[in-house]
């Protein structure tokens, strides 16, 4: 089953595409920042019995006209069959789209970080016929952003910034001055403050800073009134949750009747919304997102 933790650390890809130009100068990498990003399907099957999806890919367009696929993955843990499956998900992009993949390999932990980062070599080792080079990105690539300032600068990056090093002493300095940032964010704009404060709580896991984010929410609620810091109250998360998922079907532009929002805001089993939210991801109708759902 895929945590919320792993998900965090690749939608928040979706919701500021921008953010991979921005976050992989701290590998010494430079890509220009995109004018566009299209989310594009995440199944990579084929016509026989092997499902295979990558977590979010992306048709990138940049400013100098150049354009790039760019597949998330979001790594939890050391897998040696892994750099296959990433093998196959680049040739097969690069074969369907005929555009350059890259793949960003997103990690909370230092010793899968560094795991993913190493070059894997497919082939004889005279002539390797494929060469695995993930961009990855992991509590040491990222740096700690813990200056309010810096926070509201770049709210996404400090996002990341916080999953990242959800398990590191500076964490909660990295939250209170995300609190901070959101803080103003909420002022001018509820609801993209609300899928920021939603992705945090995802992308801290089972940790104690996910404790300490929950105490530093509640210290002040006057100002996070957003459906996903009502969260914090058992009968207000189903709320906050559905609220997150009608704004990502409107954001992705998914046509929803009076009769489907209807049923989604009144939905109070998170398992079930959770499901719903994850399909949202890549449904082209509502009707995808509630596909074998009884109606």
């Amino acid at each position: 089953m895929v945590s919320s933790s792993h998900e965090a650390l690749h939608r928040i890809f979706q919701e500021d595409p921008a953010l991979f130009a921005r976050a992989v100068k701290a590998l010494d990498v430079s890509f220009a920042e995109p004018v566009s990003a299209v989310p594009l399907t995440t199944d990579l099957t084929e016509n026989r019995p092997v499902e295979r999806r990558v977590d979010t890919l992306l048709r990138m367009e940049t400013g100098d006209n150049g354009s790039f696929l760019l597949a998330v993955e979001s790594q939890g843990r050391q897998d040696p069959d892994k750099p296959a499956s990433w093998a196959y998900y680049l040739s097969h992009l690069h074969a369907k789209y005929r555009l350059p993949p890259v793949l960003l390999v997103v990690c909370a932990d230092r010793r899968t970080a560094a795991w993913a980062a190493r070059q894997v070599d497919i082939g004889p080792p005279q002539w390797p016929s494929l060469t695995v080079r993930p961009l990855v990105l992991g509590p040491d690539q990222l740096p700690v952003i813990d200056s309010p300032d810096e926070a509201a600068r770049d709210i996404p990056l400090t996002v990341l910034s916080a999953a990242l090093h959800r398990r590191d002493p500076d964490a909660g300095a990295i939250l209170k001055a995300l609190a901070s940032a959101l803080k103003g964010l909420t002022a001018h704009d509820e609801n993209t403050a609300s899928i920021f404060i939603e992705l945090t709580e995802q992308g801290l896991g089972k940790t104690p800073a996910a404790d300490l984010w929950r105490q530093i929410m509640a210290a002040d609620l006057s100002f996070f009134q957003s459906e996903t810091a009502q969260s914090l109250r058992a009968e207000g998360r189903a709320e906050g949750r559905a609220g997150a998922l009608l704004l990502l079907l409107d954001r992705r532009g998914v046509e929803v009747s009076e009769e489907e929002r209807a049923r989604i805001a009144g939905c109070g089993d998170m398992g079930v919304l959770d499901v719903w939210f994850t399909r949202a991801i890549t449904a082209s109708s509502a009707a995808e997102v509630f596909e074998s759902e009884g109606s």
